[in-house]
């Protein structure tokens, strides 16, 4: 079977999808197994069976290397079109639940930790994610405005606030368990949209 190549990395050569792979399941395993905290990148590329500079490749830091695995399709990238606000809002809901829910415990308050802490780090994860997360938001709001759904129009970097952090606060702050964010999520969703009059 040929193999599949993806994107050109940093270094200009076409991606072994196989190399991706290994690293992927590599992260997940020892996620599971060590924690993040203890989680290394020599670690990744010994259990992927690849050389640390394959993974410097691909990825500038150990957060990176892991968020990208986490969210390989970047975190709210795309725009659901479900045909009404309502329909876009529980979209971006269930996805923002589900990635926060699936990484093992300690992953995502601890990966932010780090980000927050470097600023050459926040700087890439603002660009990289935040900015995409907000022109998501922001082609929701312009679809919805176009529709007539909205009498107030929310500020994407509030709306993106809002939708993310009671879910980052349910799970990560108050501990509350993940088959309970359903409720959760409903709540945000109804809340949402009265304060835009949708």
């Amino acid at each position: 079977m040929p193999v599949r190549e993806q994107p050109r990395g940093r270094g200009g050569r076409p991606r072994d999808s196989r190399v991706d792979d290994a690293v992927a399941t590599a992260v997940h395993e020892l996620l599971a197994e060590v924690g993040y905290a203890r989680l290394t990148t020599a670690e990744v590329a010994a259990r992927a069976g690849v050389g640390k500079a394959a993974i410097y490749r691909r990825y500038a830091t150990k957060q990176e290397m892991i968020f990208e695995v986490l969210l390989p399709d970047r975190f709210l990238a795309v725009a659901p079109d479900r045909g009404s606000l309502r329909a876009d809002l529980a979209a971006v809901l269930a996805e923002i639940a589900d990635s926060m829910a699936a990484p093992p415990p300690g992953t995502v308050p601890g990966l932010l930790a780090d980000i927050h802490a470097d600023p050459v780090l926040r700087d890439r994860f603002d660009e990289k994610y935040l900015a995409a997360q907000r022109r998501t938001l922001t082609e929701i709001l312009d679809r919805a405005a176009a529709r007539g759904e909205l009498t107030a129009r929310p500020d994407p970097a509030a709306l993106n606030a809002l939708l993310v952090g009671p879910v980052f606060a349910w799970l990560f702050l108050l501990s509350e368990s993940p088959d309970r964010l359903p409720a959760l999520t409903s709540t945000l969703l109804e809340a949402t949209l009265a304060l835009t009059g949708a």
